[in-house]
């Protein structure tokens, strides 16, 4: 079944006005487990054409455990919304609905390359996707947006917390020994626990989860 959005809300926003949407939408999120098996996992990626006017968003599903590649999508849609650092989902959303919605298969799960949870306002962009979709969702960055936490160990799945203002809002997480870690946050229907095993499960011989790989490969195409 193909996916539709579930939720909808406005997009014509001033920066103002999204902060105070992601303050009102931050308490819907479910951080807990709500999903069944997982076996397509959509990767999203966002690049930016002609100087950043075109959003071209890429969508790569891959299936587990074996992380065949099973199908892709790329979508281009007019940039609506301006760089604002905390609020990169409103400017990213719109093109990556468009190329998700555009999938013959349906995933189970999906894999954004940013933040989820670990948002200063709570409602990044893993979060934000899997609330209109209503689809499990995982942030998966390769930088620390916000928080502090303690190195984790050099093995493969070595994590450690990440904190902010009292809070664990996500975990450093080493997908591969010997590198830098990424920082994973539960987006929407998915625990943090539940978060970092499926991380991990979808990371091969790199430290970026194969999913992502592949929708990054796409979005950034010249």
């Amino acid at each position: 079944m193909p996916l539709t959005p579930a939720r909808h809300h406005a997009w014509d926003l001033s920066p103002a006005a999204a902060r105070e949407l992601q303050l009102s939408l931050a308490g819907q999120v479910e951080l807990i487990d709500r999903f069944g098996d997982i076996r397509l996992v959509a990767g999203i990626d966002i690049g930016f054409e002609q100087a950043g006017k075109l959003t071209r968003a890429a969508v790569a599903v891959l299936r587990l455990p074996d992380l065949a590649a099973v199908e892709q999508q790329v979508a281009r849609q007019p940039t609506r919304f301006p760089y604002v650092p905390g609020l990169l989902s409103f400017r990213e959303i719109p093109a990556a609905v468009a190329a998700l919605t555009a999938l013959g298969a349906t995933p189970d799960l999906l894999l954004c390359d940013g933040q989820g949870f670990a948002h200063p306002r709570r409602f990044g962009l893993a979060c934000h996707l899997g609330w209109l979709l209503d689809v499990p969702s995982i942030g998966v960055a390769k930088s620390r947006l916000i928080g502090t936490f303690d190195e984790p160990g050099p093995e493969r799945g070595a994590a450690a917390p990440l904190h902010d203002r009292g809070e664990v809002i996500g975990a450093a997480l080493r997908s591969r020994t010997g590198v830098k870690p990424v920082f994973v946050s539960s987006g929407h229907r998915v625990g943090q626990s539940s978060a970092l095993r499926l991380a991990l499960a979808c990371t091969g011989r790199y430290r970026v989860p194969e999913p992502l790989r592949h929708a990054h490969s796409l979005a950034s195409a010249r």
